[in-house]
């Protein structure tokens, strides 16, 4: 049972060691913001961070990310603060959002290593695809979002949501157990 360190709470998964870190994220977490894109490692959608470094979780086994950490979208930040997901939000760098938590991924890494990057810097460090084109904008929010980090600017136009996903679930769940008028759906 591979064993890992997935938005810093341990994990073993119960799953044959081959299996594409992508799948047991999504399949066996629960972490459904890594997306599955093109299973072949050319579009990006699927990111993590493993050990900081952005990497394609559907090309890496669960067995060769034991003993490793490994960050999803959803462990970049609970509240949607990180400069990233601010700069992006602002710079309105997201349009269908499918490909955004693995661009996200790729420029937190980005940004981490090196916080003032230049246009080339963010293009050779997002080889994303992006069926929307924000291209132009990706660049300056990652730009932007370096400039946050190095406390440079501030962004206030990409507030934190009002409300935590466990208080989401609970007030509007998705499905509930049997009801009384036998449908099988929630009441």
């Amino acid at each position: 049972m591979p064993a890992m360190t997935v938005n810093d709470r341990p994990l073993e998964f119960e799953m044959d060691p081959e299996t594409p870190l992508l799948f047991a994220l999504r399949d066996a977490a629960n972490l459904t913001g890594t997306k599955y894109g093109c299973g072949v490692g050319d579009c990006g959608a699927c990111m993590v961070l493993v050990d900081g470094e952005a990497l394609r979780s559907c090309l890496v086994t669960i067995a060769e990310a034991e003993g490793r950490f490994i960050t999803t979208i959803e462990g970049l930040s609970r509240d949607r603060s990180h400069p990233v997901q601010q700069a992006l939000v602002a710079e309105q760098a997201i349009q269908c959002g499918f490909c955004t938590p693995g661009i996200a991924i790729a420029a937190a890494a980005l940004i981490q290593r090196n916080p003032d990057p230049s246009e080339q810097d963010v293009r050779d460090a997002i080889p994303n695809l992006c069926r929307c084109g924000v291209y132009p904008r990706l660049v300056q929010a990652v730009q932007r979002a370096g400039r946050v980090a190095r406390r440079r600017e501030t962004i206030s136009a990409a507030p934190a949501p009002g409300i935590e996903a466990e208080d989401a679930a609970r007030a509007v769940p998705g499905m509930r157990g049997g009801t009384s008028d036998g449908d099988g759906l929630g009441s």
